[in-house]
């Protein structure tokens, strides 16, 4: 189980209403942080999200709206002691622009980059933005679950569940069990974060089956030049990657400030495919 708290929902600029670019990501008692625009401490105040638990940033490009949130983040840490290492997951450049910390690693990544998180993997691929530009896949490893009738009608009980998965096979009563007998695979969830992209295959390849598509969505059905101009989506484009996809769930961010009212987009979007939200700051979601 993943738990999401949207920290902001604006492109290039904040409004009174929308923090820059961030979302929090709380897994095993870590925060993760998918970019950090302008404000985002602030908003982690808010919304209740502790940034001392704050284990890893990942940057999906060096445009200033996400990730100008890093510098206030980092010295905030440093006034609290901050002793555990951070690291900053961005790309090549980042080492020259974050600066150091004692506490602080970044890693610049490309669009092949992947990483083990314990219980589940962070990856990138590339996106279709000025310079370079990521998106990132978070996937949930495979469960392991118990054909509970079967494991208990061969035996199986208290302890012996934890036994017989850390050593295969378990003698029950002169038999011998095997773990793959008594268990099935479960697959794990499934969220994948667009950053900023005009509509690109990569994308879609990367967000197929995913549980959550959370796809920017900057301009409406009548702004369609201006996002070709400045390689970003529109609701309608971010719909139909979700379609392509087969994704379970949509939800629409990175809003131009035009849209106070983002009732256009998600309509727009619904014609195309109807599992859509638009998301606000402050918004908490569970994957």
């Amino acid at each position: 189980m993943f738990e999401l708290t949207v920290l902001g929902t604006s492109s290039a600029m904040p409004t009174p209403e929308r923090s820059l670019s961030c979302i929090a990501m709380r897994r095993d008692g870590d925060i993760f942080l998918f970019d950090c625009g302008e404000g985002s401490q602030r908003q982690m105040m808010r919304f209740g999200v502790s940034y001392m638990k704050v284990r890893a940033i990942f940057i999906t490009h060096l445009h200033l709206d996400h990730f100008l949130g890093v510098f206030g983040l980092l010295e905030t840490l440093r006034l609290n002691g901050r002793k555990e290492k951070l690291t900053i997951y961005a790309p090549r450049g980042a080492e020259g622009v974050f600066g150091r910390k004692d506490f602080l690693e970044i890693k610049e990544i490309d669009g092949k980059w992947s990483e083990d998180f314990g219980s589940f993997t962070v990856s990138s691929f590339a996106t279709k933005h000025a310079g370079t530009s990521f998106g990132f896949s978070i996937e949930e490893k495979e469960k392991v679950r118990f054909h509970e009738e079967k494991a208990k009608g061969l035996g199986l009980k208290g302890p012996m569940f934890t036994d017989i998965q850390k050593k295969g096979k378990l003698t029950v009563a002169g038999k011998v069990i095997k773990l793959k007998d008594v268990t099935y695979t479960s697959p794990g969830k499934k969220i994948v974060y667009s950053g900023d992209s005009a509509p690109c295959a990569t994308l879609a390849k990367a967000a197929k089956g995913a549980d959550l598509l959370i796809h920017e969505s900057t301009f409406g059905s009548d702004k369609i030049a201006e996002a070709k101009d400045t390689s970003h989506s529109t609701a309608e484009d971010a719909a139909t990657c979700a379609k392509k996809a087969g994704a379970k769930k949509l939800l629409l961010t990175h809003f131009s400030g035009r849209y106070a009212d983002t009732s256009q987009l998600v309509s727009e979007a619904k014609k195309i495919f109807p599992a859509v939200e638009a998301a606000k700051d402050g918004v908490k979601l569970v994957v």
